[in-house]
């Protein structure tokens, strides 16, 4: 089952004097692109917290945030009045037309307006936060997976459409033979030459098989199918789609430019822009 590098996932909980809250946001990456937003207490832990969502989360751009909301009871922060006072009146000096309430929450955002009378963060909240850590990268999962599926179905559409597209070439080779061998006959009549036939047809059908796309249509045929099954695969592996699309993508080339028919040549491009679709999609595969 392919994941999406899309996702967003969220955990909620309380201990005895604060609310906590953790967020994480990813987006599609080549690597782990990782952002942490800490409060003070938990700077200690930022290394731990890394390794979590390194080891969960394996790619992506990702956005982690742990809010502390401080219930009545909290002791462990206060605030520090002669700091917010002094902040005030400088902003009071230079923007005078803004009103306290926007003043003072600008200032509550500034270094120091909270003093810590710990120092530490404590063992049990610290627990619990890994808990709910963990709650928000299965959410984020569980939306990852949910991405994946839509976008399988659509993976799974345009392959569909790619090996219909390829029996649609089918009419068009014999075809294409035939005009190939009445050019090649009437531009030697306009020549006004004598020619060896025997010769003529050796000659021609080591141009044909020069031409031919059977080799191109079987690895083309083996690549979409190896796609599907990769797709069917219980590991997300969105490296690995993307090196198949390059595999289809060099027959389908090939195949154009071995055409020669301007049907053919229009059924390859509609390929190619399938192809397209899919590669901008994958690039958002785990």
């Amino acid at each position: 089952m392919i994941q999406s590098m899309t996702g967003y996932g969220k955990a909620v909980a309380e201990c005895s004097d604060k609310k906590l809250t953790v967020e994480i946001r990813s987006l599609n990456s080549k690597s782990l692109d990782l952002n942490t937003r800490l409060p003070f207490l938990y700077k200690e832990k930022e290394l731990e917290i890394r390794k979590i969502l390194s080891e969960k989360l394996q790619r992506g751009k990702v956005d982690f945030s742990i809010q502390t909301e401080i219930t009545a009871d909290n002791k462990t922060q206060q605030i520090n009045s002669d700091i917010i006072k002094a902040y005030m009146q400088e902003f009071r000096q230079i923007v005078p037309e803004a009103n306290d309430a926007e003043l003072l929450s600008i200032v509550m955002r500034l270094p120091d307006v909270m003093t810590f009378t710990c120092n530490s963060l404590a063992e049990d909240e610290w627990d619990l936060c890994q808990k709910i850590i963990l709650e928000a990268i299965e959410n984020l999962q569980f939306f990852r997976t949910d991405e994946g599926k839509v976008l399988e179905q659509e993976f799974v559409q345009r392959i569909q459409i790619i090996l219909s597209l390829l029996i649609d070439i089918e009419p068009f080779e014999k075809e294409r033979i035939g005009i190939l061998k009445e050019r090649f006959v009437k531009n030697l009549e306009e020549l006004s030459v004598e020619y060896d036939e025997n010769r003529f047809e050796q000659e021609l059908v080591y141009y044909l098989e020069k031409l031919d796309v059977t080799e191109e249509k079987v690895r083309l045929k083996n690549h979409c199918e190896y796609f599907l099954k990769t797709l069917e695969s219980p590991d997300s592996n969105g490296k690995k789609l993307g090196f198949i699309t390059q595999e289809i993508g060099r027959e389908i080339n090939t195949l154009g430019s071995k055409s020669n028919h301007s049907e053919m040549q229009k059924i390859v491009v509609q390929m190619k822009d399938e192809l397209e679709k899919i590669k901008e999609q994958a690039l958002n595969i785990l």
